[in-house]
């Protein structure tokens, strides 16, 4: 029998960890668009006490991924063609800005563990979907982290939330863009030239864009 954990101070971390635990399950469709949320069962599922859940849920709601369905039960939010391109339209608006700006700021660190990993992508063609989306996100990700405006590191964090799980859910075996833009990406960020960076990371995103439309 797992053990559980009582409500008290010490509970952040805990609540942290099932925050994290029912997000990668949102994110991975192991929680679907649709699904009814019983906390007392993701409690048990998880082995811990319904007060660190209920933090979880509620932020979890208050980011929009969990809302209330019209008889007021909360469910795991369905992500529509409709708030796909909008938050793809977001990111259009800001990601090419961030991308000039992490030109000019990212550390040789962040740039070589990116280009290792890409590397290791563009070396096994059949890479699994873990792998590429593990380095989706650590590219966009890093890069809002890396353009010195947390306002913008927030709005890429929580827009990609939405365009993972359409993307994971709806365009399942239709596969992703290729390395090839994500290259020109971190060259030109390797290069730490801006512009190129502001244009291949537009490029990106606009080409996600015209395949999301000619498949819908």
């Amino acid at each position: 029998m797992k053990e559980r954990s009582s409500s008290n101070p010490g509970n952040g971390s805990l609540s942290d960890n099932v925050f994290a635990r029912l997000l990668k399950s949102i994110l991975e469709g192991h929680l679907a668009g649709g699904t009814i949320v019983q906390e007392r069962r993701l409690a048990d599922q998880l082995g811990v006490s319904r007060s660190p859940m209920r933090d979880a849920l509620g932020r979890l709601e208050g980011q929009g991924l969990l809302v209330r369905n019209s008889r007021g039960i909360l469910t795991v939010r369905v992500v529509t063609l409709e708030d796909y391109l909008n938050c793809l339209n977001l990111r259009l608006l800001i990601e090419p800005t961030a991308a000039a700006l992490a030109a000019g700021r990212m550390t040789d660190a962040d740039l070589s563990k990116l280009d290792s990993l890409l590397t290791e992508i563009e070396a096994a063609p059949d890479a699994e979907a873990d792998t590429l989306w593990n380095f989706d996100d650590a590219l966009h990700l890093t890069i809002g982290e890396s353009s010195g405006n947390p306002f913008i590191a927030k709005t890429i964090i929580e827009m990609r939330r939405y365009t993972a799980i359409f993307e994971r859910h709806q365009l399942s075996g239709r596969g992703k863009p290729g390395s090839a833009d994500h290259r020109a990406i971190l060259n030109a960020l390797v290069a730490h030239d801006a512009t190129a960076a502001k244009d291949a990371m537009h490029q990106h995103l606009h080409e996600i864009r015209q395949k999301i439309l000619e498949n819908f």
